[in-house]
């Protein structure tokens, strides 16, 4: 197998161009690129190639499936993947769940899971957030005041405001929003809870959330592969430039070296010039 010609095929092609060529090679061999990138290749070499020749949607909705298969849910999963995606993603997630595992998305995160979870990503889920870049300053006061006088003080109590006001406010109208709660002093981000820290977080600096992401998949013993790959494969044409920038602020060093000290082998060499 020449891994040198895979890497550069694959790093160096938008996805769109991936997708002509697994039909070119389909057309001209007869054989799923895919199919035989799995025989050839191993290990989270073979991981990345296959994420790559996946449509964004499609490897969004392998790691949503993923999360929720078997016992026990990945709820951080869940939630950062619809957290982070605009109405159209969102969308398009949904489609490609249903054509992969011949299911609804929306049915089996319902299944899977429960409360005030549940009622959050089942919100997101139907991909109606406001996607202009308008702040009313009025409307946040009152959402800010909404949310506290629901609660007395408990953010979240009155869930049908929480969720219409993390689900369907843009992103600046929701930071406005975060500035606007104010409880003796403390912000919003220290007051509110899981699992609403990541819409809170990516609707303040989504490029850094997920520097910091791929900071701590790295960081310490060991390395968590699956969320390095998902992250930089499927914000490579989104803002992957805006997050290597982000990176280099926060922690004073390059992605692509800690991505180099991290890794090792074909892998590494993907993910590197993914980076490139």
């Amino acid at each position: 197998t020449d891994e040198a010609a895979i890497i550069e095929i694959l790093s160096s092609r938008t996805s769109e161009e991936r997708q002509q060529i697994k039909q070119k090679y389909q057309a001209t061999y007869g054989k799923d690129l895919a199919e035989v990138l799995r025989s050839d290749l191993s290990g989270n070499f073979e991981k990345t190639a296959l994420a790559l020749l996946d449509r964004p949607s499609e490897c969004d909705a392998r790691q949503l499936q993923k999360a929720m298969k078997g016992l026990g849910t990945d709820e951080a999963v869940l939630i950062e993947v619809l957290c982070t995606k605009t109405n159209k993603e969102i969308i398009a997630i949904k489609e490609a769940y249903q054509r992969l595992f011949n299911r609804s998305l929306e049915s089996d995160v319902k299944d899977d899971t429960s409360g005030k979870l549940k009622k959050i990503l089942v919100s997101l889920l139907q991909a109606n957030r406001d996607e202009g870049g308008d702040v009313d300053k009025d409307l946040a006061g009152q959402d800010a005041k909404d949310l506290y006088d629901a609660g007395e003080g408990r953010w979240g109590t009155d869930e049908l405001a929480f969720n219409d006001v993390l689900a369907k406010r843009n992103h600046k109208q929701l930071c406005a929003t975060f500035q606007a709660y104010q409880i003796r002093g403390q912000v919003i981000s220290l007051t509110i809870s899981f699992p609403s820290s990541c819409p809170v977080r990516c609707a303040r600096d989504q490029e850094g959330y997920f520097a910091e992401r791929l900071y701590k998949s790295m960081k310490g013993m060991g390395t968590d592969e699956e969320t390095l790959i998902h992250i930089i494969v499927t914000r490579a044409e989104v803002d992957l430039q805006g997050i290597k920038a982000k990176f280099q602020e926060k922690y004073q060093k390059s992605l692509s070296d800690m991505v180099r000290s991290d890794t090792s082998g074909d892998f590494q060499k993907l993910l590197v010039a993914l980076l490139c």
